[in-house]
């Protein structure tokens, strides 16, 4: 039977366990985008999971869009992350990071460049945004051309080059949460009349384009991709998540990915078809449930590897903390974004007489 402590090999990465950190934005970089030694610091106490995935990095200065974001596209980035990998490494785990490109989901005050988003389409998203100032309106964006879309594509890929060169094992793109691709797929953020928009095929284009480049430029064995099938965060609508995520799964299949991430938002039917229309290795995020649950989709082959959370962010420990059957410290949700080593790097640790 298949359990939390069977070895697996996913994509190039021989993996301890089946426990995986999820990809969390914690805010607590450079204004340059920098890694600093308290990431290293957090990252390296939770190295007892078979894998990290890292929160999400920029993959070019156009792709930020919260304050204080990690980015992976200068050789100060790969510098910092380098610092991260080899903290991580030195613990037996393995470090994926996630490439996310926010799209319309930013703000020019949080950036040093200070422009407008980019998006598929000149589609204002609704909801507000923390900047300097205070909670501020999303604008609306500026629609990308099908040059700046080769271009955000080479981004993607020089991006993917850069963590490699960082010393992580692969990268993870973030195709999930509202973000950039997961606006090419949707029915309201993107309106566009050309070969990015409108069929199924064509909503499908770009993020399936990105995954060929990075993959090309990579491997497909250093290659994740992250969805979330029917999540309408940051104002997404999908009229057709069935048919769309059908289409988007069986067009990323034939690369050879390392594996599918897919945070999973309680379509049961869905979860079971992706499952078996994707023949590599799936990673699951089952938010709000407990370890029980998740530790049953491995059992019932839902899943072969499952991301956690908050769990993983209140609990550096966390793997000491299962096998000793100890209570888990719960997260505190008004640390989660930025600020300083309270309630990032400062949870505590099981006791010696608590089985630590």
């Amino acid at each position: 039977m298949t359990d939390l402590w069977s070895p697996i090999e996913v994509g190039g990465m021989a993996l301890r366990s089946r426990i995986a950190m999820a990809p969390m934005t914690r805010s607590r970089s450079l204004p340059s985008g920098v890694p600093t030694v308290l990431n290293v610091e957090y990252y390296a106490q939770r190295a007892s999971v078979g894998l990290i995935i890292t929160e999400g990095t920029q993959p070019s200065a156009d792709g930020q869009g919260y304050l204080l974001t990690p980015g992976i596209y200068t050789d100060e980035h790969i510098a910092g992350w380098r610092a991260v990998v080899d903290a991580v490494h030195a613990k037996g785990s393995r470090l994926v990071v996630q490439l996310m490109h926010v799209g319309r989901i930013a703000h020019p005050d949080n950036t040093e460049h200070g422009r407008r988003p980019v998006a598929p389409s000149a589609v204002q998203p609704v909801g507000a945004m923390f900047t300097p100032g205070g909670l501020r309106p999303i604008p609306e964006p500026r629609a990308l051309s099908t040059q700046d879309i080769d271009e955000t594509i080479a981004a993607y890929r020089r991006a993917a080059a850069a963590a490699i060169a960082a010393g992580a094992d692969g990268v993870e793109i973030h195709g999930a949460n509202g973000y950039l691709p997961h606006q090419f797929l949707s029915s309201n953020a993107n309106r566009r009349t050309d070969q990015y928009g409108g069929s199924l095929p064509n909503r499908v284009r770009f993020p399936l384009e990105v995954a060929t480049a990075v993959a090309d430029e990579i491997g497909a064995q250093r290659t994740g991709y992250r969805i979330s099938p029917g999540n309408p965060f940051n104002d997404i609508v999908e009229l057709d998540t069935h048919d769309l995520y059908g289409h988007l799964v069986t067009a990323l299949a034939p690369l050879g990915l390392a594996y599918l991430h897919v945070a999973h938002g309680g379509d049961e039917a869905m979860l079971k078809q992706i499952r078996t229309d994707w023949p590599g290795a799936l990673l699951l995020n089952r938010g709000g449930a407990d370890l029980p649950t998740r530790i049953q989709d491995l059992e019932d082959g839902l899943a072969d590897v499952i991301t956690l959370g908050s769990m993983a962010l209140a609990n550096p420990d966390l793997v000491a903390r299962i096998k000793a059957g100890a209570p888990l410290n719960e997260a505190d949700p008004a640390t989660f974004y930025g600020g300083d080593a309270h309630g990032y790097t400062d949870y505590p640790a099981l006791s010696p007489d608590q089985g630590g």
